[in-house]
């Protein structure tokens, strides 16, 4: 019998990300306590720009960023924030999309499936995915439990379960 294996990735669907960021710059525009605080958001690439007159303001303008992006079902630990910084008479904000495996996250997440899945799993690192495979299928159903318990700084799925 071949080996059963699943690929573990971390993506983001950009299509989803830039709804919720329309459905935010909607709310930012309609929003009272937006008035006259000259708040903006703007998605590009995978980069959210946000502008406001005070830090307090533009904080507002992420949570609300941070609102869409959960309901719309992405996770925000796929979200990584800057720290407002002044830019002459406002105060402006980055956040960028984190997507695929880095190497150090891709070790560390090998090494937890070397020392606590089943003994017949294994795990490869290719590119920003890991490939998990194994006999036995519920040798990896219980490695994607594992996994799924990890306290990792990525949000992770699970592809390609053959």
């Amino acid at each position: 019998m071949a080996d059963s294996s699943f690929d573990v990735v971390s993506k983001v669907d950009h299509m989803e990300a830039a709804n919720a960021a329309n459905q935010a710059t909607k709310e930012i525009a309609q929003r009272y306590d937006f008035r006259d605080t000259g708040a903006s958001l703007e998605l590009s690439g995978s980069t959210f720009k946000m502008s406001a007159n005070s830090e307090d303001r533009v904080l507002a303008v992420l949570d609300v960023l941070q609102t869409k992006l959960i309901k719309r079902g992405i996770s925000l630990k796929s979200l990584e924030t800057g720290d407002a910084y002044p830019s002459g008479k406002e105060f402006r904000l980055e956040a960028t999309l984190k997507e695929g495996i880095d190497q150090a996250n891709a070790k560390k997440l090998s090494k937890l499936i070397r020392d606590e899945a089943p003994k017949s799993v294994k795990s490869q690192i290719q590119g920003d995915e890991l490939r998990v495979s194994s006999k036995s299928r519920d040798d990896l159903q219980a490695t994607i439990q594992l996994l799924k318990g990890a306290d990792v700084e990525l949000d992770l799925q699970f592809i390609n379960f053959r």
